[in-house]
């Protein structure tokens, strides 16, 4: 048994043993979790796919004289100002009613990269607020808190898609050809972090991350938190979407190469982002779960025709574009970066060794109970 505390001095120190998550699968070929626990501190893993529930929370500072700011345009997308005066929310995949092909998520990449924003924001005139209306440009370097808040990143595995009709699907996991064209899936795999710590006995409430590129925390569980999966029987991991994570961070520690706006066809704005999660390796069953493989790690192939289940696959299969459908061979294709992902791992791994990322306890645990609700419509 290791505890945080002692990893946390031995990164002070210098003398930490960090491996990727690549790393780690190769080590367990010749060792044991066993041995893996005595000579292994931190396993690093990493994604970067698009999360479209992500946005940015602003505090604009006080207009002279001050306004309530309740209609709000940034580079023309619709910001939302239902709070404070000028604290308002943008979302990652609201478009700009002019131009939907440009959104919250293109707004936000411009911030990080350090360009200026428009802004046009109107409000009712009050005692306090007397200014009706404002217009021109800002940085962030030119307004108070910017920082990310993302209620749902970083899935648990994902469903792949298909779509066995007569036509063409444009969807959120890109285009599906018809007649079984084709299967998309979103997810890293083994490398991913929630598949390397599937119960989650080190990922909660306060754990740091690597969050695009500068340091975050996670701050709750993610919206659609789905523990409750079906598990696969012999390694019990969730088969299909499970646990998310909310994440939060200052946007000005951001990198522009690790969130990245994208704009899905017949679908709309979406963003990519970057996510790694450093594991301590405190025992043996922690040993053994970051040493899950591809071929291990299973999802379900959803029609997106019908939206019944046809079949369950490995991540290997997938990556190797090794899936068949009636008998048919089947090409594969994935949104997840898998490239950047593993790079994701290997910077995260640099800063702990380095001293510049510590490992820190969570608060609060995610739930184990979690379960996903439809919407409870009415006649």
């Amino acid at each position: 048994m290791k505890s945080i505390e002692e990893i946390n001095e031995k990164i002070k120190k210098g003398n930490v043993v960090v491996l990727t998550a690549s790393e780690v699968k190769q080590l367990s070929e010749t060792e044991s979790a066993i041995e893996i626990t005595k000579k292994v501190d931190v396993v690093t893993t990493g994604t970067f796919s698009p999360m479209c529930s992500s946005g940015i929370f602003l505090n604009l500072g006080h207009t002279d004289p001050p306004m309530k700011m309740q209609k709000v345009l940034l580079d023309g997308v619709p910001a939302y100002g239902g709070l404070a005066a000028v604290d308002i929310y943008l979302g990652a995949t609201e478009e700009n009613p002019d131009n939907p092909c440009y959104g919250g998520a293109h707004v936000i990449h411009k911030f990080v990269k350090g360009d200026s924003v428009e802004i046009e924001a109107y409000g009712e005139p009050t005692d306090c607020y007397p200014r009706k209306s404002i217009r021109g440009k800002f940085t962030l370097e030119q307004i108070n808190q910017a920082y990310l808040y993302n209620p749902r990143n970083c899935y648990q595995n994902y469903n792949a898609a298909t779509n066995s009709s007569e036509r063409t699907m444009k969807t959120y996991m890109g285009v599906l050809k018809p007649k079984f064209g084709c299967v998309s899936y979103s997810g890293a795999g083994e490398i991913s972090p929630l598949m390397n710590d599937p119960f989650l006995r080190t990922i909660g409430i306060g754990s740091s991350v690597f969050c695009c590129g500068g340091i975050g925390y996670i701050s709750w569980e993610g919206t659609q938190f789905n523990s409750c999966q079906d598990k696969d029987p012999e390694t019990k991991m969730p088969i299909g979407p499970a646990a998310t994570l909310a994440f939060t961070a200052d946007l000005r520690q951001l990198k522009n190469e690790f969130i990245r706006p994208i704009m899905i066809p017949g679908y709309g704005i979406s963003i990519y982002i970057g996510i790694g999660i450093a594991i301590p390796i405190l025992d043996e069953d922690i040993a053994h779960r970051v040493c899950i493989k591809n071929e291990d790690i299973k999802t379900r192939i959803i029609d997106y025709a019908t939206g019944k289940k046809i079949g369950t696959v490995n991540y290997r299969d997938l990556i190797e574009n090794n899936i068949r459908i009636n008998g048919s061979k089947v090409n594969t294709r994935t949104m997840t970066d898998i490239r950047t992902s593993r790079r994701i791992t290997e910077i995260l791994k640099g800063w702990v060794n380095s001293g510049r990322f510590e490992l820190a306890s969570p608060v609060k645990s995610l739930p184990l109970n979690g379960t996903l609700k439809k919407f409870p419509e009415h006649v």
